[in-house]
């Protein structure tokens, strides 16, 4: 068989940072990176292929946000794994994670509905339809990563609509590792704080350049994979981070939300967010 490691969400951030890790680990055939930007996919394969002289990363272009998203990924996939069936037995996903995703910053009346909507289209739905299309394809040691985030394990004002959406994704996530454990399949929740990706520039629609006291994405993508490996069920890597997750089991979900949205504004630009409702404005790339 084909073993193959398929990465979404992987032209920028830690998806970047998982394609060059995983082919590091020199355990797969192909490593599919997927995301929109054509440009930075092709660039990072370059990258990655020439220092390990040979094409191990394959880039694919391709949309996958909601239902039509994952429909275009279950079709790409059948006719590669017919066209593996001719030369070998098949694909087999040893590695699929779902890291595509983005957030919003500002208060929901604040905010594009047409931006929420489909933030929840792709942060939800299409990681949940990937991981069932992909069902077929793992074996007995196959990995499921999907990226969930801090933000779940409470509800933030000025962060609603992301929060809940990451909440979904971390539930999901455990109950079909209880599922699939008795297969031998190991399902992983990535759940990071802010790191140093172009999250905030997205989430806030150009007023904030950098995600602030964000971590280096090399070491939250190791700790994961590492994590993963070990059969655990969530990954949480920088002590602070551990700390508020603990603390989000005592403290009420009423009173972090309300304490967020009154002392922990975020930055966002709600004229940009008023155009994306009525325009049909994309985010540059899946971030989460």
């Amino acid at each position: 068989m084909k073993k193959i490691a398929i990465i979404t969400g992987a032209s920028s951030g830690m998806g970047k940072e998982f394609a060059i890790q995983v082919a590091q680990k020199n355990e797969f055939d192909e490593i599919w990176i997927i995301a929109r930007r054509t440009e930075k996919l092709e660039a990072l394969a370059n990258e990655i292929n020439s220092k390990n002289h040979f094409n191990i990363v394959r880039p694919v272009t391709m949309d996958i946000s909601g239902q039509e998203g994952v429909q275009k990924f279950k079709d790409f996939l059948e006719e590669e794994n017919k066209a593996y069936e001719k030369i070998t037995s098949g694909i087999e996903i040893g590695l699929l994670v779902n890291n595509a995703g983005y957030g919003t910053y500002g208060p929901f009346e604040q905010t594009s509905n047409k931006r929420q909507m489909d933030m929840i289209d792709l942060n939800c739905t299409s990681l949940t339809g990937i991981c069932w299309v992909c069902l077929p394809y793992l074996k007995k040691g196959s990995i499921i990563i999907n990226t969930a985030s801090l933000a779940a394990f409470m509800p933030l004002g000025n962060f609603a609509v992301y929060a809940a959406t990451k909440a979904y994704v971390l539930s999901f996530s455990v109950a079909l590792a209880a599922e699939l454990e008795p297969k031998g399949i190991n399902v992983c929740a990535l759940c990071p704080g802010s790191v140093s990706t172009e999250f905030a520039n997205v989430a806030s629609n150009g007023a904030r350049k950098e995600v602030k006291g964000g971590y280096d994405p090399v070491k939250v993508v190791k700790h994961c994979l590492r994590k993963a490996y070990k059969g655990k069920k969530i990954a949480v890597w920088a002590p602070k981070w551990k700390f508020n997750a603990f603390l989000s089991r005592i403290v009420g979900r009423f009173t972090v939300a309300k304490f967020e949205f009154k002392y922990h504004p975020r930055p966002h630009n709600p004229d940009e967010d008023m155009k994306n409702q009525t325009e049909n404005v994309s985010v540059d790339d899946f971030l989460v």
